[in-house]
């Protein structure tokens, strides 16, 4: 105790009163009270000791006020962690693209690519989570995570992906209303619309619920393409725009069966003006794009199998090119996982920019089959190979078919 240290030359029996005094600051007060009431120091000696007792006290006070705040924020790291999921994948890839184009030797690749994506996303309170994704990409390429190897070992490119507010209100179960730059918010039963990359920005409804064994689902969206895409003002109606409306439902009429089936609506405002829409096979820039799609899973059978389709009409499109469709199976046996589809997407059936960049070099006017394998190697380790067998009005000749062949070969890791 600094108190008794201090106490050169008092009585033998002050000392031994402070030794078996307990180490307070009141019993440390009180001490000094009894050592100057009988003598045992003078006042300059009690000022003195008094003086060093204030600062004492202050001290331990002070590092008291530091413990507890180093307290509360491992507290409220240790809560932070306790709610928020780090997600991510890593995928390396080899590319090969033969175009067989008569007029143009353009498209063709062999390559090597890298993919990175990590995803925070954290609970903030029990009705609202926060996302936010970071991923690679060689530009800001709505359809794609890629890098190339190139350019003598440069750094690569990382890009906001993602970054969106979800807010489902524990009065109203399974609804979330989502802000921001989101994950697709409506279920797909195929690319031909949308390419698995693409994260729309806006804001957006989801909900369903159990009727009488059946699972309804529902979801509605608004979403900004480009503002002021006609060059008119600043107001909210000069933007090109894209809403959504789905409904669909999942039930099973036997055990052994499941079934889900649904349709969609995707319109476009202020769509005349994005002469952008344009940029990957069509030959309009007016879009109503209707869907329906379904999928039959049947669980009875040594090996599960599933059959799934889309089909889509632009009701915009006046020159005939309007219809795309998409049929495939696909299954997984152990560690092995097959899907094959075909599809037919003819020019203006949907908007080009947001289709499969994959397939037909990620052009509409394409027709032709997909073909895809994987191997679960290890838990979230897995090696697998796509083949896409495309024949695509890549020239933008009425006439002239180009065969777009690709291979894909990928070993991903997911954490």
């Amino acid at each position: 105790m600094r108190l008794v240290s201090t106490l050169t030359g008092v009585s033998l029996t002050g000392m031994m009163l402070a030794l078996s005094t307990p180490a307070s600051a009141a019993v440390d007060a009180k001490l000094l009270e009894m050592l100057r009431a009988n003598g045992s120091i003078n006042q300059a000696q009690y000022n003195e000791l008094q003086g060093d007792l204030a600062k004492e006290t202050k001290e331990k006070a002070d590092q008291k006020a530091q413990s507890d705040r180093l307290s509360s924020f491992e507290v409220q790291k240790v809560a932070w962690a306790a709610k928020t999921q780090i997600k991510g994948d890593v995928r390396v890839r080899y590319e090969d693209v033969n175009v067989d184009d008569p007029n143009s030797s353009s498209g063709n690749q062999d390559r090597q690519r890298v993919r990175a994506r990590v995803g925070f996303y954290s609970e903030i309170n029990p009705q609202v989570d926060a996302g936010v994704r970071i991923a690679t990409g060689s530009s800001a390429d709505r359809r794609s995570t890629n890098q190339s190897f190139d350019n003598y070992f440069d750094k690569k490119s990382l890009w906001v992906d993602q970054a969106y507010l979800d807010w489902h209100p524990t009065g109203v179960p399974n609804l979330h209303l989502i802000g921001g730059k989101m994950q697709q918010p409506w279920v797909s039963m195929g690319d031909i619309i949308w390419d698995s990359d693409i994260n729309p920005e806006g804001f957006a409804a989801t909900y369903k619920t159990d009727l009488g064994g059946a699972e309804v689902f529902a979801s509605a969206g608004q979403y900004t393409l480009k503002d002021n895409v006609d060059g008119d003002g600043v107001q909210y109606k000069h933007d090109a725009q894209v809403y959504h409306g789905q409904l669909g439902t999942k039930f099973a009429p036997v055990d052994a069966l499941k079934v889900t089936v649904g349709a969609s609506i995707y319109g476009y405002d202020n769509d005349k003006e994005a002469a952008i829409l344009q940029s990957f096979g069509n030959t309009t820039n007016e879009f109503n794009l209707v869907e329906g799609f379904g999928q039959i899973d049947f669980t009875g059978f040594a090996i599960p199998l599933s059959a799934y389709g889309q089909y889509v009409k632009n009701t915009e499109s006046t020159d005939g090119e309007d219809q795309a469709w998409l049929a495939g199976l696909k299954t997984k046996l152990g560690a092995w996982s097959l899907d094959y589809n075909y599809r037919d997407v003819q020019r203006n059936a949907v908007v080009s920019l947001f289709t499969d960049s994959d397939f037909g070099n990620g052009f509409t006017g394409s027709r032709g089959h997909k073909f895809k394998v994987g191997y679960e190697i290890d838990k979230n380790f897995s090696l697998g190979a796509t083949y896409l067998m495309a024949k695509t009005d890549l020239s933008q000749l009425p006439n002239s078919d180009a065969d777009v062949d690709t291979l894909q070969v990928d070993l991903e890791a997911k954490f």
